[in-house]
């Protein structure tokens, strides 16, 4: 017993080195191959996809952001679905130009939904075939005046799904917007960005991103509707082959929550999310490793592999020392002491990391995170603790019981007012 607690840690060190290692590649990549540029030949005529619920304060902006694109406005039309609103959201979002439907739906809630809706309002009414692609953004987005051009161009190039580059309206507010905004631009430089270059799948996460017309009518509308749509989406297209791009150069601007609490419920809908996808696709992941292309199949199969497991193996531990101390004190002192000591080594060890990615993410991404010099150096410290914070909310979600819950989004800005700062 000795032997193996002294050992535990190393042993557990050499696994989940060698099971994340190709991140290491991802970072490497990131760092230092300069992405591969794309040149469109034809500009191609897009929807554009909004469900939005309650969002009277910041939908009109978004929807002057994609007006204002320097690209073709006779080939982007712009639909929003009102989705069970109790405001203006509908109203505010006609004045400033959208072709607006409202749904009033009680017992199917969730973005998924109203997305399918939506669908099949404009193919009754306009013909999805109108359309080559539809973009598909939340209502608290804003748009880089180049977003849709940049993503014409890699879309011309073949691929059928494309996400873009997620940068944050607010991301120094507090430390937990500057949370999630350095999390973004990690999951964009040194993971979307690394696959790109590899030609292995990226993932869609939450916004901003674009669908082929033909993948849509495929799938009958939008058919995901577990709680993270966005990643049962991905891993859907993954496991039938589908390989997905990342456009750089499309940058879009995301609203992160402030108050820990709207986080917390937003974080806990994330973690339960993954847990369904992984749950109800796991074993057609694990079967696709083994096919043509399937490391894209392991890369997802990573991204989802519920990282509560280190969790609930610690509490196990706990558990079997509690019961050891019971039957032999001696032996239960020390088993005790030795889980204790490789908790704590742990959270030094994870402490250091998540401080070295944030310092890393920050440093390559430097110019593109919208806030003081002070605040970039000071959230890097409390970085590491929101990335913490995951371990209770992950625990929670496993054994609770999650709805969607909207997020209230109050942050009024425009593209211009936060590239200024």
């Amino acid at each position: 017993m000795e032997f193996i607690m002294d050992n535990l840690g190393a042993v557990l060190g050499i696994l989940f080195s060698i099971i994340y290692f190709y991140q290491l590649v991802y970072i490497l990549v990131g760092l230092f191959q300069k992405p591969v540029e794309f040149q469109a030949g034809t500009n191609h005529r897009y929807g554009v996809l909004i469900s939005a619920r309650n969002e009277e304060n910041v939908i009109a902006n978004l929807i002057e952001s994609i007006q204002s694109q320097k690209y073709p406005r006779e080939l982007v039309d712009i639909f929003v679905v009102a989705d069970n609103c109790t405001d203006a959201t509908a109203e505010a979002a006609r004045r400033a130009g959208a072709i607006v439907y409202e749904r009033f739906d009680q017992s199917l809630v969730g973005k998924g939904y109203a997305l399918n809706y939506l669908l099949h309002q404009i193919d009754r009414e306009y013909i999805l075939d109108t359309y080559e692609g539809f973009f598909v953004f939340d209502a608290d987005n804003l748009l880089d005046e180049n977003f849709i051009a940049e993503m014409n161009k890699v879309f011309d190039s073949g691929y059928d799904i494309l996400t873009g580059y997620r940068n944050s309206k607010n991301i120094g507010d507090n430390w937990i917007s500057s949370g999630y905004g350095l999390w973004f631009l990690r999951e964009a430089r040194f993971v979307n960005q690394a696959r790109m270059q590899l030609g292995t799948s990226c993932h869609v996460s939450g916004t901003g991103f674009l669908v082929r017309t033909t993948v849509l009518k495929e799938n009958g509308g939008w058919k995901h509707h577990l709680l993270t749509e966005d990643i049962e989406f991905t891993v859907d297209q993954v496991i039938h082959g589908a390989c997905i791009g990342y456009c750089k150069n499309a940058i879009l601007y995301d609203e992160q929550p402030t108050t820990f609490a709207a986080s917390w419920r937003q974080r806990i809908r994330w973690s339960k999310g993954f847990y369904q996808v992984f749950f109800h696709y796991g074993k057609q992941l694990l079967a696709g490793i083994f096919k043509p292309g399937g490391f894209a199949c392991y890369d997802m199969f990573i991204l989802l592999f519920p990282g509560i497991a280190m969790s609930l193996g610690g509490a196990a531990g706990a558990v079997l020392s509690l019961g050891l101390m019971l039957l032999d004190q001696g032996v239960g002192m020390w088993l005790l002491h030795s889980i204790s000591q490789m908790l704590l080594i742990t959270c030094i060890d994870t402490y250091v990391g998540f401080f070295a990615l944030g310092a890393l993410t920050t440093a390559a991404e430097w110019k593109q995170i919208h806030c003081s010099t002070r605040k970039k150096i000071l959230y890097l410290f409390t970085f590491p603790i929101f990335m913490a914070s995951y371990v209770p909310i992950s625990i929670v979600a496993m054994f609770s019981k999650v709805t969607w819950k909207p997020i209230p989004h109050t942050v009024v800005k425009k593209v211009a007012d936060i590239q200024r700062i």
